[in-house]
């Protein structure tokens, strides 16, 4: 009896694990919604306010200067009242956020209203990666948090397509009031998600951990050796300012969450999910046709994602971090060149499209999904919280320094060189993916700490040379 799910190749704990996975990273489709729908609504509403260049980069980046501030605020209550709260919290904060730009009634309103769901927003997006990764067995880690990423294409894809179709009404309120539908049942779906076991070890709730794993995995043994490997760790307490002060190995993981979450956003993705249709215009596109071609971008984002979601674990993070970013320069690269000119052909207009299809699939594949696995997997656990939560300031801070300056950019540098900056970019990240980033497929959190605070290389924190003789 005990080998009939293995005959039958049901796995009750598997697929309960994913059921709950997919549910907390729901916060993923808040978050693509945000992204993908001032794509669509930016030009009407800078044409109903009548906004500048510098208004309409301030309406865009207004939500990442929301994010940076929920970040930190995602830090302080994932640890004070848990994973699943801080994720609710976020989930009501989105929907009134997102309410509040369909409602706007100025430059300053609409403003106001993208900071507040970029506060939702930066809650959920240190949150969820973070349950994800403590409710997640080692070899599905990587993954799961890029189950988070999948969410976000698809809210990005969903919101591409939802402002075509209020395109063509002119109807930019609509696009907003859209986005608190997913808002709304990512709100129920928290409901049915339990506690996060370390959240629950943390608070001295260990019986409660240990039923949360036992549900989650398919061996008793299993959880018992996991709750056990938890409460080791457990032994020292969350000092994460203190360990910043005093410990040269943490400043180290924190400068490679900062690192990774700067390449994340210096390859220039959100210049294409924020301005896309600007770009196709710049192509020659037209009307409802930018916003079509927008459509095929979010299209393709979401399913190369399945690329990550399927290789992560098997092929590796690095050479899929490599092929990502090679990918990324060559279309950039050649976009830069098409859009050099002052005016383009059919055909040239078509090879514009074929690169930033190009450009964003590499995106998808790799540093989009695996900036935040890595970033969950090189924290140790006594600085967690606070690592986690500078990385991810990090990468709102960034984007929002892309959001806010792409248009200027295009003004001074002129359109090709404007895109081959971001192209140098992704070559500069191949050698930096080299240098400093760890291979952490198949190694537990535990031992990639172990190897961080023996003082190993970064890129050796993970799999590489044995740690004094201990590892084979």
């Amino acid at each position: 009896m005990e080998d009939q799910p293995q005959a039958t190749g049901f796995d009750p704990a598997r697929l309960r694990t994913l059921v709950i996975g997919c549910l907390a990273a729901l916060a993923g489709l808040m978050a693509g919604l945000d992204i993908g729908v001032i794509s669509g609504a930016l030009d009407l509403v800078a044409k109903a306010f009548h906004a500048s260049t510098i208004a309409q980069e301030w309406i865009v980046s207004a939500m990442m200067g929301g994010a940076a501030v929920g970040s930190l605020c995602g830090g302080w209550m994932s640890h004070q009242i848990g994973r699943k709260h801080a994720l609710l919290v976020g989930a009501l904060v989105f929907i009134g956020g997102s309410l509040a730009c369909a409602l706007a009634w100025s430059i300053p309103s609409m403003i106001v209203g993208r900071v507040v769901m970029g506060l939702a927003i930066g809650v959920a997006a240190f949150t969820a990666p973070l349950y994800l990764s403590e409710i997640a067995s080692e070899q599905a880690r990587g993954a799961m948090i890029s189950t988070y990423q999948l969410m976000i294409t698809a809210g990005i894809f969903i919101a591409f397509m939802t402002n075509t179709m209020f395109s063509y009404s002119g109807n930019w309120r609509g696009m907003f009031a859209v986005a608190a539908v997913p808002g709304v049942l990512f709100l129920i779906g928290v409901l049915f998600l339990p506690y996060s076991p370390r959240w629950l070890m943390m608070r001295g709730r260990r019986n409660e951990a240990l039923q949360v794993l036992e549900d989650l995995r398919d061996d008793r043994s299993v959880a018992m050796r996991e709750i056990q490997n938890i409460s080791r760790q457990l032994q020292m307490k969350q000092r994460g300012w203190s360990l910043l002060r005093h410990n040269a190995n943490f400043r180290r993981s924190i400068f490679l969450g900062i690192a990774l979450q700067a390449m994340q956003q210096l390859a220039g993705v959100n210049v294409v999910m924020y301005y896309a249709p600007r770009i196709f215009a710049l192509a020659g596109y037209v009307g409802p046709a930018q916003l079509w071609c927008t459509a095929m971008v979010g299209l393709v984002n979401m399913l190369a994602t399945f690329i990550a979601v399927g290789l992560v674990d098997r092929w590796g993070r690095k050479p899929i971090l490599y092929t990502g970013f090679i990918i990324m320069a060559i279309g950039m690269g050649f976009l830069g060149l098409v859009l050099n000119h002052s005016s383009l052909g059919q055909t040239e207009q078509i090879i514009s499209v074929f690169m930033l299809l190009i450009y964003i699939s590499g995106f998808a594949m790799s540093a989009g999904p695996l900036m935040w696995v890595l970033c969950s997997e090189v924290q140790p656990l006594q600085g967690r919280d606070l690592g986690i939560s500078i990385s991810t300031l990090t990468n709102w801070v960034a984007n929002m320094i892309v959001g806010a300056s792409f248009l200027s950019l295009l003004q001074w540098l002129g359109n090709g060189p404007t895109f081959w900056l971001f192209a140098g970019f992704n070559l500069c990240f191949v050698l930096v993916t080299w240098r400093f980033i760890p291979e952490t497929r198949d190694m537990s959190l535990e031992r990639i700490e172990q190897r961080l605070m023996a003082g190993l290389p970064l890129r050796e924190i993970g799999q590489g040379r044995p740690l004094s003789g201990k590892e084979g």
